[in-house]
């Protein structure tokens, strides 16, 4: 049996599923889910996270890291916590840019928040040396103690609902099957009470909307998280930083993206993050938040051009390589705007890559 199969039995048995429980089970469905069973992740896998791209992106989070925790008064114990690592990368690149004040090392409990089985692997290997420690969600790791926290491509892969605006109002977008039983879209009425984001009230016919409670919830968690135990936290993805309407549902398989719908449990499924839903939740809940930047911005700020210029001159026959890989994270026809940042932190910090 394939996911599609599975899909198409909970249809008969249950209805029309919404776009929200479609993207949990394509990624996570303990049998046939993306992430649970085949996470490809590199140049020869699905897609390429920044990470991926080039060793300046982890060194220069790792640094960013460093000088969060010399802010926050050098906190021991702390909780050096990764959402979503991947293939443990960043975290190895961070690790070894951070050997420049050893007792940041030393004061760290380092946390994996991870659901993979099959990444768990991967950065059980790569990261070995550092003693990390797992975690289903961030709930799991536990309080009473600050937090430096990195998460880099996860709120993309938190499942969203979809709106259409209708002739006759505002309707959910579902996953229900045709008269071949295959898996299609349609509308059924929204929930009593729904609300489009603000400034989106007023959308003309056939527009559609987003909204994750899945990245609200986790914003407001963090938030009341950094309230209480104090800390810092950056987020970087690909996204909005600002309401707008539009379906950012897509598949990626090889790189290339591929039909939604029979593509399922096959290919990394995502949506666009809503950074400023993600932010206003955490601040909601006590924390404060960063201005939204793009990735090109945030990177340079911390210094990547003088970190590219440094590996040029080190490896002059690597000059080129570092060259695209600079241009591949801060272009704006690259990662450089598409891709946002925001942090949420302690009331009264400033934190490097914003702050003047």
């Amino acid at each position: 049996m394939s996911l599609s199969t599975k899909l198409v039995r909970l249809i008969r048995a249950d209805g029309p599923m919404t776009v929200e429980a479609f993207m949990r089970l394509c990624l996570h469905d303990p049998e046939f889910g993306y992430y649970a069973t085949r996470p490809r992740l590199g140049a020869d896998g699905d897609f390429l996270t920044a990470p991926l791209v080039s060793q300046m992106f982890g060194e220069l989070i790792g640094l960013w890291a460093v000088d969060a925790w010399t802010r926050l008064g050098r906190p021991a114990p702390f909780r050096l916590v990764e959402m979503g690592p991947g293939d443990g990368a960043l975290m190895s690149d961070l690790m070894r840019a951070a050997r420049v004040i050893p007792s940041f090392r030393a004061s760290a409990e380092l946390w994996l928040v991870e659901t993979s089985g099959p990444l768990i692997a991967r950065q059980r290997e790569t990261l070995a040396a550092h003693g990390p420690r797992w975690a289903g969600s961030l709930a799991e790791v536990p309080a009473g103690a600050p937090l430096v926290l990195i998460a880099n491509e996860l709120l993309d892969c938190l499942p969203a609902r979809q709106f259409v605006r209708t002739a006759a109002g505002w309707a959910e977008r579902r996953v229900g099957l045709d008269a071949q039983a295959a898996l299609t879209f349609g509308l059924s009425p929204a929930p009593s009470g729904f609300l489009p984001p603000r400034g989106l009230e007023n959308l003309p016919p056939g527009s559609l909307v987003e909204a994750s409670p899945a990245q609200e919830a986790l914003g407001a968690e963090l938030g009341a998280r950094i309230a209480a135990d104090g800390g810092v936290a950056v987020f970087i993805d690909y996204g909005r930083d600002r309401p707008e309407p539009g379906d950012t549902l897509q598949a990626l398989r090889a790189h290339r993206k591929v039909d939604v719908l029979t593509s399922a449990g096959e290919a990394d499924l995502t949506v666009h993050a809503d950074f400023p839903a993600f932010a206003a939740a955490a601040r909601a809940a006590g924390a404060a938040t960063t201005a939204i930047t793009g990735q090109g911005d945030f990177l340079r700020a911390l210094g990547l051009d003088l970190r590219a210029q440094a590996l040029a001159d080190a490896r002059p026959d690597q000059a080129d390589v570092i060259a695209r890989q600079r241009h591949r994270l801060t272009s704006p026809d690259e990662m450089g705007t598409l891709f946002k940042v925001v942090c949420v932190h302690q009331a009264g910090l400033e934190v490097a890559g914003f702050a003047d």
